[in-house]
């Protein structure tokens, strides 16, 4: 599958968020069918349309001390957080140029990202009912994604670092109680950002048809 590719390295989530918006509007007008960003965020909580402020286990006040964002979002999902530590990657996609199946496109998202987990020798997995990618109990990548006009947006985020897990303990991940793991938590040694991201973006070009 052929897209444009917008790396926008360490970013903050605001401008990233608009950057998306404006890279929807080129989709919808026809400018471009597929657009993917990719890029790493300054820690920063946010929380999907159906989430509870129960699940952020702080004060703002203490977030804004730690120097952690905070927004309220359009994508589906609780409340999850991003950090330099990790890849975010939010797939714009006009699935009327593909599928017209949401359900369909969360699992080819969870399959790519399980390939390219693969690749790296980690066991990847997706649970039943639970939107994500696993490696055994504890969670690798999280998505949480939004659909307008047949376009998707936001998208997901895979932990790479092991040291940026310990934000994860001022939220309920998902509003769940989960534990979550990293590339380099479970290979047991330090992983290149480049490495991972060139893997990501070679497994989302099999996209299937």
């Amino acid at each position: 599958m052929k897209f444009q590719i917008f790396d926008l390295g360490l970013i903050g989530f605001r401008p990233a968020w608009e950057f998306q918006k404006q890279l929807f509007d080129r989709v919808k007008n026809g400018k471009i069918n597929h657009g993917l960003i990719i890029c790493r965020h300054k820690s920063v909580i946010t929380l999907g349309r159906n989430a509870s402020r129960k699940n952020i286990l702080v004060t703002e006040e203490e977030l804004k001390k730690r120097g952690i964002d905070l927004f309220e979002i359009e994508r589906g999902g609780d409340v999850t957080y991003h950090g330099p530590g990790q890849l975010t990657v939010y797939p714009v996609f006009n699935l009327d140029k593909i599928k017209k199946d949401i359900h369909l496109f969360l699992r080819n998202l969870e399959g790519r990202i399980s390939a390219a987990l693969n690749i790296l020798e980690i066991p990847a997995v997706t649970r039943k009912n639970l939107t994500g990618v696993w490696v055994n109990d504890k969670k690798i990548a999280s998505i949480g994604i939004a659909v307008k006009n047949w376009i998707t947006f936001h998208g997901f985020t895979l932990n790479v670092k092991s040291d940026d897990l310990k934000n994860f303990s001022l939220i309920r991940p998902c509003g769940m109680d989960i534990m979550m793991t990293s590339v380099e938590g479970e290979l047991g040694k330090e992983v290149n950002f480049k490495r991972v991201k060139e893997l990501l973006i070679k497994e989302m070009q099999k996209w299937p048809k």
